[in-house]
């Protein structure tokens, strides 16, 4: 019994500990938006704005130690990759290259990830949705 009292007052204290491990949950500013059409926009909105723009939702979850790192992570990764809030800035080669990725990943249901899915149920994407979105990233390609 009073292994099982250390053991958890090691896990809890460890636990407290890393909630003052500070993690950058930042907007930057938004540099230029897709200027993609207003359905586009809405499905971006609600299934790759929190990873893929700055203008994240850093819900009340996020900010909780060890998921805040998790999720910081995957905004940062996901900006890496694809900023909406600067694509309109992006050259014509990179913005070819985008849209080539943006088709593959929704076509393949990469995106929106599983574990952001299971927190935002709603921004899983419908057939419909999906082939809105892939229209849009062909007009993307250089004329």
């Amino acid at each position: 019994m009073a292994r099982t009292k250390l053991i958890l007052s090691i896990v809890v204290g460890i636990f407290v500990i890393i909630q003052l491990i500070p993690v950058n949950q930042t907007n930057p500013p938004i540099v230029r938006d897709a200027g993609a059409p207003e359905e586009v926009r809405d499905i971006l909105l609600t299934s790759c704005y929190d990873c893929h723009s700055n203008e994240s939702i850093w819900p009340w979850y996020s900010r909780i130690a060890p998921g805040s790192f998790l999720i910081t992570r995957d905004v940062i990764e996901g900006r890496k990759h694809l900023n909406f809030s600067e694509f309109s800035d992006l050259n014509e080669y990179d913005s070819t290259k985008i849209a080539a990725e943006i088709i593959e990943v929704i076509k393949e249901e990469q995106m929106p990830i599983l574990p952001y899915l299971l927190l935002h149920p709603k921004a899983s994407l419908r057939d419909s949705e999906a082939k809105i979105l892939i229209n849009w990233a062909k007009t993307l390609y250089p004329k």
